[in-house]
Formats: structure tokens, C-alpha cells, sequence
């Protein structure tokens, strides 16, 4: 399909910009779209101290409300948001609207309806996972099929939907910052095991502590460094001193340097319990990291790791099967040389021209049949 030539204005929504998969994710494709001439306002809900930084050609608008239009009924605060959002729509008149995760879903359809804007919602974990009540759950579902397109990332998460919105879904690919498309490291690698992520339940990295410190005597040599920050940072220090592990497990906190981080560690870990496509695994496998991921729904690690190609899986809260894992790749170097050199292999369906090729022709196809 070849879409207009003319500059097209795209409005994304997400609730803030802090450090998180689906932010990079956002703002990689901002940079992306404003080089090629796009026309990017981001809207959030509000705005954190520690944010990915945004493009200065993307404008910025906070659509939470102040403190002078907040009331203490919170229904009213809610019908004053959506006028709010609303109203950003009318006023900015964007050709796409792009919103990311949850209740930005749903906002993004009920308020832009009879706007003649078109929407793409775009899920980005597992749907169980995102719209985890029972009223979220149901009002996806039915919500969805007003949406003009549906963003997932796994084969598994259309079963969570009815036909009319499966009938609208694409999977798109993440967008991946260009900086991790470098040559891999061939030196002697540190001798760490490195994860990257939030520190939250879900992201579950006490399987990763109880794991590394059932083995950590057999590799004295050996640490385990968890970047990221949460809510569970201080009870993952905790559980780490109660293992006695104080002087092997680190956490450093959250980095913008991920790939300078990352670069030369012998293994990386993803423990989570659910997962969409995550970009830090992917980002990963694009460096030649050995990656040992949990197979966790809605299916993104097993839709990149090859069990025993170019990476491990591990049952979802599995500590044993953790521990053989890095003890199959801790024990025999050139085997974790081998799943490094065959995860390099990603690199290939994630480059970023072709990746970003993909997200600008669908948003382009959104604007091309309402225009239509």
C-alpha cells in the first residue's frame, strides 16, 4: 500500500515515561518517526522525576488533572479527565491516535469516539496479566472492536480475545534502539550474570536471588547484578542478606546505559512471570549474550529462545530448574559461547529498518482508509 507522502501527525498516549519496556519502546519509535518527517505529540497522564528522554522535535502535553481541578468525588475527577483527554484530541487534531497499555487503552477509544480520529490500541503484555480485573477484562474485549487496530506482540495473546478484535490485531516487532546493532563481544567475558528490568512481583527476580545463591559457592568468582528499580528493591536486599549473598548480588538501580552495562556479561536472565515480547531479552540476544529466560506466557520468550539453539527456557518459578540452567552454561563455555553466537541471530528480524518500516506503514494504512 503506498501511503500519502504528507507529513502525518501521530498522537501517542501512555500514563508516564518512566523507565520501562513499553516507554523505550515508545520513544525509540519518536525518534524514528520524527526523522522521517512525522509530526509526534506524546500525551501523559503525568510525569516522573526518572524518564526516558524525549525527542525535543515531539511535544509534550500532561493531561492528569491539577490540583485546582481535582474534587474529592472521584467520579467527577474521572468524567473531568476524560473531558480533558477529550478535548486534547479536538484541539491537536491528530491523523492517528497510538496509546499504550490499560486504562490508555480504553481512553484513548471512548474519548476520541466520533472524532473521526483513528485508534490503535497497542497491548503490550500478557492480556490476562494487563487487564487483570474482571471488569478491565471484559470491557477490553468489547471496547477493542470500536479500536481501528489492535498492537500485540505473541501468538498467544489472541486467544484472549473475541473474533472481531482478533480480526483487527497485528503483531507488530519492538522497536530496539539502533545502539545494540554492534558487533559482538569476542574478549574474555566478566564474569556476571546480569538482569535488567523492574523490580516488581512480576518480574519475579527472588527466582533469580534463590537460584544463583543455591549455586554461587560452586562459582566464587562469579556475581549477580540486578539493574532496575521498584517497590521490592528493599525486600530483595533483604532476602539477599538473609542468604548471606550481601557481597555477590548488586543492585545497582535503573541505567540509561543498558548496552554499555550489559555488553561483556556471560549470562543474562529474564525471571518473570509473564512477559510480552521483552525488548531487554531481545536486547540481549542482539549483543550475543547467553540468555536464560523463563518460559512465561503470553509466550514472547519461547516465540525468540530455541531451547538449546540459541538460549534456555525455564519453567515459570522453577529454582531448580534455574539452577541447572546457569549451571549448564557456567560449566561449559563454549556451549554458552554457542548459544551467545546463535542468539546474534535475532538481529536479523528486529533491524531497525526493517522494524520501524513495519510500524510507520501501518500507521500510515490507519490514516489511508479513514481518509478513504
Amino acid at each position: 500500500m503506498i501511503i500519502n507522502k504528507r507529513q502525518l501527525h501521530v498522537a501517542m498516549l501512555i500514563g508516564a515515561l518512566g523507565k520501562g519496556g513499553t516507554e523505550r519502546v515508545l520513544v525509540n519509535l519518536c525518534d524514528y518517526l520524527i526523522a522521517r518527517g512525522f509530526q509526534i505529540t506524546v500525551v501523559t497522564q503525568y510525569q516522573k522525576e526518572n524518564e526516558y528522554p524525549l525527542n525535543p522535535g515531539a511535544k509534550r502535553i500532561i493531561s492528569d488533572l491539577t490540583k485546582e481541578e481535582c474534587t474529592k468525588s472521584r467520579i467527577l475527577n474521572f468524567i473531568r479527565r476524560f473531558e480533558k483527554l477529550r478535548k486534547i484530541w479536538k484541539q491537536e487534531q491528530p491523523d492517528v491516535i497510538l496509546s499504550f497499555i490499560g486504562k490508555n487503552n480504553m481512553m484513548a477509544v471512548l474519548t476520541s469516539r466520533f472524532l473521526n480520529i483513528p485508534v490503535a490500541v497497542a497491548v503490550r503484555g500478557d492480556p490476562m496479566m494487563e487487564y487483570y480485573l474482571g471488569w478491565m477484562r471484559l470491557a477490553a474485549k468489547n471496547l477493542f472492536r470500536l479500536a481501528d487496530g489492535v498492537i500485540i506482540q505473541t501468538r498467544q495473546s489472541l486467544d484472549f480475545f473475541p473474533r472481531a478484535v482478533r480480526d483487527k490485531a497485528v503483531i507488530l516487532k519492538n522497536p530496539i534502539d539502533p545502539g545494540f546493532f554492534i558487533p559482538r563481544y569476542e574478549g574474555e567475558r566478566e564474569k556476571t550474570i546480569v538482569a535488567v528490568g523492574r523490580l516488581d512481583e512480576n518480574k519475579n527476580h527472588e527466582l533469580l536471588i534463590r537460584a544463583f545463591a543455591g549455586i554461587a559457592e560452586k562459582y566464587p568468582e562469579y556475581q549477580l547484578i540486578i539493574y532496575g528499580e521498584g517497590e521490592l528493591k528493599e525486600k530483595l536486599k533483604e532476602l539477599t542478606a538473609t542468604l548471606g549473598m550481601e557481597e555477590r548480588i548488586s543492585f545497582p538501580g535503573a541505567i540509561s546505559n543498558v548496552q554499555e552495562a550489559i555488553y561483556k556479561a556471560r549470562v543474562f536472565v529474564l525471571p518473570s512471570n509473564t512477559e510480552g515480547v521483552p525488548n531487554t531479552l531481545i536486547e540481549a540476544m542482539i549483543l550475543g549474550l547467553t540468555v536464560i529466560a523463563t518460559d512465561c506466557p503470553c509466550g514472547g520468550p519461547a516465540d525468540l529462545i530455541e531451547h538449546g539453539i540459541n538460549g534456555l527456557l525455564t519453567q515459570v518459578g522453577d529454582v531448580e530448574q534455574m539452577k541447572d540452567n546457569l549451571q549448564k552454561v557456567l560449566n561449559n563455555l563454549q556451549y554458552s559461547n554457542e548459544l551467545g553466537m546463535n542468539a546474534t541471530k535475532t538481529s536479523d528480524i528486529y533491524l531497525p529498518e526493517k522494524v520501524y518500516k513495519e510500524w510507520e506503514a501501518y500507521l500510515g494504512s490507519l490514516d489511508f482508509w479513514r481518509k478513504s
